[in-house]
């Protein structure tokens, strides 16, 4: 009988030294960072690392066991997130932000983390367990890609030098508010529009004119008089016209067919 029972005790031992076995593996199997710390020891250290996270840092097990994951940090590390992970420590809440880390190497990688922190009622402590994901490759391509989209901004408001004193901003498809207000920021950013007499927007590109185009227009010219520019028109055809005529704003406006006829005409002046 007792027999029986000091064999059950070690079956149950045995499945779950298993059961343990089968969750390290899968832990080392995923590409995700996995670490543990406890926080009643002193510095909050790591008790537990996966092979995942190793990869990702360049480290060996020795190497980080027992130490603060501050390693990770470097002069690039946002200061902002740090402090907003150290608070969420102290009142032991979840946090998800993305930091730049550093590897053994120095090489930098963009890091997204989450920290849980969960309780063991057994030992009557909390412990934290973080989720380290290098996004890099994800980071590069949205910075690429804002770069891209800022280069496309700002050649679809290009202000072309004609003369000394004459800019010309030719505007191609349709006048939406958001492309007004990157106009505006050009207008406002760019030093050669503060020397200019004049500036000539150019109209034959546009693909709608209606009362909110003219009012936008309208907009413009006030902008432009705030800094001493005068705005001119060109590129007016028939159909802008007479879709034009039902607004009065743009009355008081230079006018002309085109923008060479418009620089000979103003170099008269």
């Amino acid at each position: 009988m007792y027999q029986k029972g000091e064999d059950v005790v070690k079956q149950n031992l045995n499945l779950f030294k298993e059961r343990v076995s089968l969750l390290e593996q899968a832990l080392d199997f995923t590409r995700v960072g996995i670490t543990i710390t406890d926080p009643s020891l002193p510095d909050n250290p790591i008790i537990y690392v996966n092979k995942g996270f190793l990869s990702m840092a360049g480290y060996e097990y020795e190497e980080v066991i027992g130490k603060n994951c501050r390693f990770l940090q470097g002069e690039d590390t946002g200061g902002n997130s740090v402090r907003e992970i150290k608070e969420a420590l102290l009142e032991k809440r979840k946090i998800s932000t993305k930091l730049r880390n550093y590897r053994k190497d120095g090489t930098p990688f963009w890091n997204e983390l989450t920290i849980d922190p969960f309780y063991l009622e057994e030992e009557g402590k909390y412990y934290f367990i973080g989720i380290q994901n290098d996004i890099t490759k994800q980071e590069e391509y949205q910075e690429k890609l804002e770069i891209t989209l800022n280069e496309i901004d700002r050649l679809s408001t290009p202000l072309v030098p004609v003369t000394d004193n004459t800019l010309v901003l030719p505007l191609i498809g349709n006048l939406s508010r958001e492309r007004f207000e990157k106009i505006t920021e050009t207008v406002v950013s760019d030093t050669n529009v503060r020397h200019a007499t004049y500036l000539i927007l150019d109209l034959s590109g546009l693909g709608m004119f209606d009362d909110h185009t003219s009012s936008l227009i309208f907009q413009l010219h006030h902008l432009l008089k705030l800094l001493g520019t005068d705005l001119v028109l060109t590129g007016i055809s028939a159909r802008l016209a007479m879709k034009a005529g039902v607004s009065h704003e743009l009355y008081p406006l230079k006018t002309y067919l085109s923008v060479q006829e418009a620089i000979n005409e103003l170099s008269k002046i």
